[in-house]
């Protein structure tokens, strides 16, 4: 867990640097957010530029989604992180992104994207070979956040536990004990989204 707002903030600012570099949160997109205690997190203001973050452009809400700082607004999509940190204490942080491989690889579907067998399915918590199926959840895009919240935590609840989800046509949410675990996942995801498009595309069913 991160110790104070401000060092959250500050590692969420780099974390959004890292991201934009990499082309995988362009323009205003993502959201970004950090356990701060056991009742709040540090988020995002909305529709900030995630690759010139700077310390005021980040927040602090608690985990029924309510702003804590006084004239920020923080994403609409703010309780899709307070569900996580108030069903799981182990989470310390959440990161939103919207690739190109996200976005395609979920686009149009819903249901379950199945990654099995790739040797860098060992990048994620818990996972020690690479016979192992990874489950990662498509859920369709809808304006009504709370309405996603709640089918995203009845999915948890009847499910195995999962490393990240998709929103189709949207982008990746991801999560991790902290900041750097949970964006050594992004990335692993991001390898393992374009092995299965460019799998698509060299093998077309």
């Amino acid at each position: 867990m991160i110790d104070t707002f401000s060092s959250a903030a500050l590692a969420l600012c780099e974390a959004g640097r890292v991201l934009h570099a990499q082309g995988w949160v362009p323009a205003t997109s993502g959201n970004f957010s950090a356990r701060v205690d056991d009742q709040s997190m540090a988020i995002t203001v909305s529709g900030r530029h995630k690759g010139r973050l700077e310390a005021d452009d980040i927040m602090r809400a608690d985990f029924q989604g309510r702003p804590l700082t006084e004239g920020k607004r923080s994403s609409a999509e703010t309780l899709l992180h307070a569900m996580l940190y108030a069903r799981d204490p182990a989470i310390g942080a959440v990161l939103h992104t919207h690739s190109v491989n996200a976005t395609l690889l979920s686009r149009g579907r819903e249901g379950e994207l199945m990654l099995e067998d790739y040797e860098l399915l060992k990048a994620f918590a818990g996972v020690e070979t690479h016979a192992t199926r990874l489950v990662v959840p498509i859920f369709a895009n809808d304006q009504d956040i709370d309405r996603l919240a709640t089918k995203v935590a009845t999915y948890f609840t009847q499910h195995p536990p999962v490393h990240g989800y998709l929103i189709a046509g949207h982008g990746l949410y991801t999560w991790g004990r902290d900041i750097p675990e949970t964006l050594r996942h992004i990335e692993a995801f991001e390898f393992l989204f374009a092995c299965e498009l460019q799998q698509a595309r060299a093998y077309p069913q």
